[in-house]
């Protein structure tokens, strides 16, 4: 079985992957921001693949969601 990774793994630049997921949504609506959001999240799991580790994802947002 596959597992989420939960450590950071940008290499180091958190900080910098964080600026630059901001400012690919300058502009944009809040609801443009969502379906943008939404669009990115489709098109990142489809690159994940593993269904299992995608479960573990959804469990682990939930827990988090306020």
């Amino acid at each position: 079985m596959h597992k989420l990774t939960l450590t950071p793994n940008f290499g180091g630049e958190a900080d910098v992957f964080y600026a630059e997921l901001i400012a690919a949504q300058a502009g944009l609506t809040d609801a443009a921001a969502a379906d943008w959001l939404a669009r990115l999240a489709l098109i990142l799991c489809n690159h994940i693949g593993d269904r299992e580790v995608l479960r573990q994802a959804f469990a682990l947002a939930h827990e988090h969601h306020d």
